[in-house]
């Protein structure tokens, strides 16, 4: 059975637990374990899909469609390990299992309750793939304290004391505030927190200690003492110019280490830590820069676009360049011409959306990037974006636009060369959807299978005619304008393998213009980026060049 690791936060929140734990679990795979991650969020929602970019970032998809947490992407680009659906939960899903379970009977007329029906349903989540890895980690939303969070803490405290000692511990990452008046670090937070965690049965076995300042030994003693852990399992965690320099600071810190020797595991296997010394290298030794517009509606948040930023980063690393994301209000260009924006950059990418708010301005980033050969990535919406400007400005259709914005709208203007996709195949099944089903689930999620036209920039690229990509949306470029749309120069070069959804376009005379339906951020590491993003940095880093 796997080893559990509880990944818990106090003092404040967004401390970096989702970049911890998936920084620990690449340390355990270079010593040659396997991990799986999860993440257990306290939220009410039943998943992030519903919930805007601003309230909680962008939404991780996984292979077998599950809406997911953005730690989930940290998850799989710093281990490799494909999320399942089965590796994320919220207190809405928790909760509605549970009601659901209660009006089928199931609980044989008995008094629902937090304990044990609640917690009974946490632990089940818990369990599942416990026999398929070495070490589980499962970090919990939120912070050390918080009311919703409560039922996760009791599930964990019963979890533990029902196995065997030494088959779970619990990582506590807490701050430790500088007060400059002082000149000190304050080790009270901590204290405090990890009071807060005994009070409720928790005591933790190891604990990372955020702090913008090195962590005197008398510090770290005070911690020890007062926190009832080793010294050696208090771990420092200091500011880093790049997120994938987590594992290596960490193993310097020790945390791997101190999280073996808590489960009594020595000697340990020493760790292979090659991958991430070539990741860094190539960070810190990048042989220039490059600049990439990014050309959306959620650039005040750049969380909204995680995975794509991330992606970027990668593609730099495959060509040894700095990529230097700059995030431009797609509204800006509905009120003024994109030249001035845009003209000094080496690539465009406009990513996916949902709503015409902003759209009118990626399409005219679509046609700049067109018109001036400048490379041009078209992620979902983007697509959509490229395929109605050439509607608009190559096919003759002055009126192209997005039936999503009709439906928005609530009357018809466009002609819907963007349609909302009613039924599609799913593996040997037709999935139906109509317009006015619930929100929550009902796109077209997960990994689906394209075909590549031979001799296609794409196939080119992907070294492949067949690939499987990560899908989010509800609206496909309608097929029967096809015909009219590659006469005019923008190439169908991927379809679903029955021929009907279109996945890919490129414009066939453009240096590099590409448009794809699904999502390639989502499975982009920094140890193996995306082709997609690699060769698009590479056509940048030629722009780059002839400037």
């Amino acid at each position: 059975m796997a080893r559990y690791i509880f990944i818990t936060g106090g003092v404040v929140s967004s401390l970096g637990k989702g970049l911890a734990s998936a920084a620990l679990g690449a340390l355990l795979q270079a010593r040659g374990y396997s991990v799986r991650l999860r993440k257990l969020d306290p939220y009410l929602n039943v998943d992030p899909g519903t919930m805007s970019p601003f309230e909680h970032g962008e939404v991780f998809v996984t292979d077998d469609g599950a809406e997911t947490d953005l730690d989930l992407g940290h998850y799989e680009r710093f281990t490799g390990v494909s999320a399942r659906k089965t590796d994320s939960i919220s207190s809405g899903r928790i909760y509605s299992n549970v009601l659901e379970k209660e009006r089928r009977g199931d609980y044989l007329g008995k008094t629902i309750q937090v304990i044990p029906h609640v917690t009974n349903e946490i632990k089940d989540f818990l369990r599942i793939g416990g026999d398929e890895v070495d070490f589980m980690l499962c970090e919990i939303g939120g912070t050390v304290g918080d009311i919703e969070g409560l039922p996760f803490f009791e599930a964990i405290r019963q979890f533990i004391h029902e196995h065997p000692r030494g088959q779970c511990i619990l990582m506590h990452l807490t701050l430790l505030p500088y007060l400059a008046a002082s000149g000190e670090l304050k080790t009270k937070p901590t204290q405090h927190s990890v009071k807060e965690l005994q009070s409720i049965g928790l005591a933790p076995d190891v604990l990372v200690c955020r702090s913008e300042h090195p962590i005197p030994d008398k510090e770290r003693e005070k911690i020890a003492l007062f926190c009832n852990v080793r010294k050696d399992a208090v771990i420092a965690a200091y500011d880093l110019s790049t997120i994938y320099e987590a594992p290596l600071a960490y193993h310097r810190e020790g945390l791997d280490q101190a999280v073996l020797d808590a489960f009594g595991i020595s000697p340990a296997p020493r760790p292979n830590l090659a991958r991430w010394e070539d990741v860094m290298d190539r960070i810190v030794n990048a042989e220039g820069e490059v600049r990439v517009a990014i050309v959306g509606k959620y650039t005040q948040l750049e969380d909204a676009y995680k995975s794509i930023a991330e992606a970027l980063t990668h593609g730099g690393m495959a060509n040894r360049v700095k990529v230097r994301a700059e995030w431009i209000d797609a509204e800006i260009f509905e009120r003024e011409d994109p030249a001035p924006w845009l003209e000094g950059f080496n690539a465009i990418l406009v990513p996916g959306g949902f709503g015409e708010r902003g759209t009118e301005g990626k399409i005219r980033a679509a046609q700049f990037a067109r018109e001036k050969d400048i490379p041009y990535l078209g992620i979902c919406l983007g697509m959509q974006m490229a395929v109605i400007e050439a509607a608009r400005n190559l096919a003759g259709l002055a009126d192209a636009g997005s039936e999503e914005f009709d439906h928005e709208a609530g009357r018809k203007r466009f002609t819907p060369v963007v349609y909302h996709l009613k039924e599609w195949v799913q593996g040997n099944q037709t999935v139906a959807r109509k317009v006015d089903d619930d929100k929550g689930g009902t796109m077209r999620l997960g990994a689906y299978t394209a075909h590549l036209a031979e001799g296609s920039k794409v196939a080119e690229v992907y070294e492949a005619t067949v690939i499987e990509e990560r899908h989010r949306h509800r609206y496909e470029v309608d097929i029967k304008y096809r015909d009219k749309l590659e006469s005019a120069g923008l190439c169908f070069s991927g379809m679903s393998p029955d021929g009907r959804l279109p996945e890919i376009v490129e414009h066939k005379n453009h240096p590099w213009f590409i448009g794809v339906q699904f999502h390639p951020e989502l499975k982009s590491k920094p140890f193996a980026p995306h082709p997609l993003f690699a060769d698009f940095i590479r056509a940048a880093k030629e722009v780059e060049r002839l400037v």
